[in-house]
């Protein structure tokens, strides 16, 4: 909902720069989720070949997952501070 009124804000303004800073925001947010499905479902099935590195295995996880989290605000912010 947020981004749709983004979206919306960009396209109604003429500038070019909104647009394109209202764009980044929704790659950095498609982006951030289809990395961290694509860990998660790896972590899945690595822990199913191999039970017992479980626990390596979920902080690997969490840990890459912590570090895309903050990639994607990172660009959100930026993004936002474009916006305005």
């Amino acid at each position: 909902m947020t981004l749709l009124t983004v979206l919306l804000q960009a396209a109604g303004s003429a500038s070019l720069g909104s647009l394109g800073a209202a764009l980044g925001i929704g790659l950095a947010a498609i982006g951030a989720g289809y990395g961290i499905g694509k860990i998660g479902s790896s972590a899945m099935e690595s822990i199913a070949r191999q039970p017992e590195s479980a626990p390596d295995i979920r902080m690997n996880m969490i840990i890459a997952a912590a570090l895309i989290e903050g990639v994607a605000l990172f660009a959100v912010v930026v993004c936002g501070f474009i916006l305005q």
